[in-house]
């Protein structure tokens, strides 16, 4: 019996090489794909079926996320009305390995009767899907991974492979940042980490002092607004913090002092637009529990590591 070990470093082996191989031979018809997507006024209509169908599904929505509007449309249910979701506007990706899968040829008759621009991609290209396509992307047709030549293995993912392919090259034709990323990604631990500091910071109770305050008013105000930190200012320019641990290393000493004589000088501090969980590793790595936010010197707000384990950013 075939160690199943040496069975998986075999499939993962033969995919890895497909993938090379699709990399040295990329499709003509590429570079106008991505062209035609970054133009289009509408959305690029994903279809496909059976595991074509599943793959083209993790393309539609790798294209949706990352700025590209996409949709799966079923091609079952477009030849039962759902052709209607496709416009004029939009773009077909259709997607069969052997570009005869009959259930395609609805949306393909659909493409060519209203001039909606139709994309193929399959591993022949004299296929009935590459021959009507106005743009086609081939992969190799190489050997499946099973073995056998009939489970879709090595054709799935140099198919979806060339989906993320086409969706990071979209990405950088737009110049797509990671805050547009968070826009379309508001939710679990991907959004949390795509949030940034201005988005999760304190602006309502800011625990600011001039430098000049008496320590016995500092105190009052760290207490009011219970971050265990105050931002000292003079003029409206950040010159120091007080924090819980100055308190406690000069207790006893406090008494006509001032914030200014008690502060630390040049602290860390973040800005509004950094990524929380960029402020989360700076907290970390200097075991600190809270920062002062600053925007050009100023102080705005106060984040507290609280702030973003709360808002799943660890």
């Amino acid at each position: 019996m075939t160690d199943p070990i040496d069975t998986g470093r075999e499939v993962l082996r033969t995919e890895a090489a497909a993938l090379s191989a699709l990399a040295d031979a990329m499709p003509e018809d590429f570079r106008g794909v991505v062209d035609l997507f970054a133009g289009m006024s509408g959305r690029v209509i994903v279809t496909g079926i059976g595991k074509s169908g599943h793959i083209a599904r993790k393309i539609a929505a790798t294209l949706a996320s990352t700025g590209t509007p996409a949709h799966f449309v079923h091609p079952a249910e477009a030849s039962h009305g759902d052709l209607g979701m496709v416009t004029r506007a939009d773009v077909i990706l259709a997607i069969s390995n052997s570009g005869e899968a009959p259930e395609l040829r609805d949306m393909i008759e659909h493409s060519r009767r209203f001039g909606v621009p139709l994309v193929g991609l399959s591993s022949r290209p004299d296929s009935t899907l590459m021959r009507a396509a106005d743009h086609r992307l081939t992969i190799p047709a190489l050997p499946e991974a099973c073995g056998l030549g009939v489970v879709p293995t090595t054709s799935t993912t140099l198919t979806l492979g060339l989906g993320d392919a086409l969706a990071v090259a979209l990405l950088r034709r737009r110049q797509f940042q990671p805050e547009d990323f968070r826009v379309f990604h508001p939710g679990g631990k991907l959004g949390a980490q795509m949030s940034t500091v201005a988005q999760l910071m304190h602006d309502d109770r800011l625990p600011v002092v001039d430098a000049a305050t008496p320590m016995e008013e500092v105190l009052l105000t760290m207490t009011g607004a219970g971050f265990g930190i105050a931002a000292v200012t003079e003029g409206e320019v950040l010159t120091g913090v007080i924090t819980d641990g100055d308190l406690r290393r000069n207790f006893g000493a406090t008494d006509g002092r001032t914030a200014g004589d008690i502060a630390t000088r040049d602290p860390l501090t973040v800005p509004p637009d950094m990524l929380a969980v960029r402020a989360l590793a700076l907290l970390n790595d200097r075991k600190l529990n809270v920062l002062i936010v600053c925007d050009d010197a100023r102080p705005v707000g106060v984040l507290h590591i609280h702030d973003l384990l709360r808002a799943g950013v660890a």
